[in-house]
């Protein structure tokens, strides 16, 4: 038997020793994650690559879903198979590719992952899931330039921008209502960040902005979107009327330049109109509708609250309830340990030996005396009496003191006489610690 342990451990170190030696034979699994820049501006968009190796092969494919970045939209795009070769050895690749847009002029950090996936041993074919991580990454934003305006800012490749007005602008008057859409496409952004029109207020016309229409667009490498928006005019007054040109500018950080569209100004004459009383039940049709837009706008809205959606809420929630019922418990613990402590002390040697020094404390002495006799019915003596009590653990002083006074009194319990009382149940007490800790030591497990 002893000889069959000895081959099988020397197989054992033999085997070891190959791996040591070959560590290649080993499987080699790990992850990295690259960005296209460490710095962008508020908008631009990072390319962030999530690179999955292993020594042999994936059986199934990897999907992180979207993943979420604070302060930034992030959209994801494809993913990448491929390998390479490293010393004779081969590896297998997945590559899963996604844009991150920073949306504050805050440090954006893409968190750390654990990904999950599954790839076969050295010399195995059944995939066997494991996991891998990946260390978070620093993304510097910068503030938009100095000289541009923050709410005309975008970061974009290319805009294009497109105006038509529903109804005839050469033949207007008191009353009429026209609507002007103006569609933006932006190649390179996400249609989040393009910014809103700024409509310019004109006297003697009525704004009545129509719901905001967006919509991102994307393909295997790139992303565009378009942004529309709607603004319907009630001419209230006769005249002239001249609508302003609207310029609207983007960013191209490839070529470093700042680039413009503009919509030049309109310029209408508004006829008057003899049924001028139309012009308020007109108005306050309008205004009904804008209502109703705002309201269907909010419903829309997902439920925010403190600026918290409703699933962190449910999660702060049950973190909150967690924790009441955590310290409901430790609650009810601690009192029911603080009664369990208080009946334990009532009914000990201490809660009688307090009641003695109570009562001399306060010179009543007949109370004194029944509180000693009591106190003495709670130690483990082998007579349970006070001379017994006295003869074995008392002081001298003390010993002296009940051979010329046998009968307890009020004057045998003085204050200094109370001291000799002290001392003598310090040696019992003393002495029946020894006494159990000698018991402990004797005791074996038959």
């Amino acid at each position: 038997m002893k000889r069959l342990i000895k081959h099988i451990w020397i197989i054992f170190i033999s085997s070891l020793g190959l791996v040591i030696a070959n560590p290649s034979k080993a499987q080699q699994v790990w992850a990295e994650v690259n960005l296209s820049r460490s710095s962008v501006y508020v908008g631009q968009p990072v390319s962030v690559s999530i690179k999955v190796y292993t020594s042999t092969w994936f059986t199934s494919g990897i999907d992180l879903g979207n993943i979420q970045v604070n302060k930034a939209f992030t959209t994801y795009f494809r993913s990448v198979n491929g390998s390479f070769s490293r010393n004779g050895k081969t590896y297998s690749n997945v590559e899963l590719i996604y844009q991150v847009f920073p949306y504050k002029e805050e440090d954006v950090m893409f968190p750390a992952l654990d990904i999950t996936i599954e790839t076969p041993p050295e010399g195995g074919y059944k995939g066997v899931k494991m996991k891998v991580g990946t260390d978070e990454k620093l993304i510097k934003v910068k503030p938009v330039p100095p000289g541009f305006e923050t709410n005309d800012w975008l970061v974009a490749t290319g805009l294009s921008v497109n105006d038509r007005w529903l109804g005839s602008l050469g033949d207007v008057k008191v009353g009429d209502v026209l609507e002007r859409r103006i569609v933006r496409s932006a190649s390179g952004t996400m249609a989040k960040l393009i910014p809103p029109v700024q409509w310019d207020s004109i006297p003697g016309l009525g704004l009545y902005p129509s719901r905001t229409e967006v919509i991102d667009n994307k393909g295997k490498t790139a992303i565009s979107s378009s942004r529309t928006e709607s603004m319907r005019y009630l001419f209230e007054k006769e005249g002239e009327v001249t609508i302003p040109e609207i310029v609207f500018h983007w960013y191209n950080p490839y070529q470093d330049k700042l680039y413009k569209r503009t919509l030049k100004e309109v310029k209408i004459e508004v006829k008057p109109n003899p049924n001028m009383g139309m012009l308020a039940s007109i108005r306050d049709s309008l205004a009904s509708q804008q209502a109703q837009m705002v309201l269907e706008a909010e419903e829309d809205k997902p439920f925010e609250w403190l600026g918290l959606s409703w699933k962190q809420l449910v999660i702060i929630g049950l973190v909150i309830a967690v924790f009441i019922y955590f310290l409901i418990k430790i609650v009810l613990r601690l009192i029911s340990w603080r009664r369990a402590k208080r009946q334990a002390y009532l009914h000990s040697e201490r809660y009688y030996w307090d009641l003695f020094r109570k009562s001399v404390r306060k010179g009543h002495h007949k109370e004194a005396v029944k509180a000693i006799y009591r106190w003495i019915d709670e130690l483990e003596l082998k007579e349970p009496s006070l001379n017994y009590f006295v003869q074995v653990y008392g002081t001298t002083s003390l010993k002296d003191r009940l051979q010329k006074e046998p009968t307890i009194s009020g004057n045998l319990l003085f204050e200094k006489e109370n001291q000799d009382w002290k001392k003598s149940r310090n040696r019992y007490l003393k002495q029946k610690g020894k006494a159990v800790v000698k018991t402990k030591q004797l005791w074996v497990n038959p």
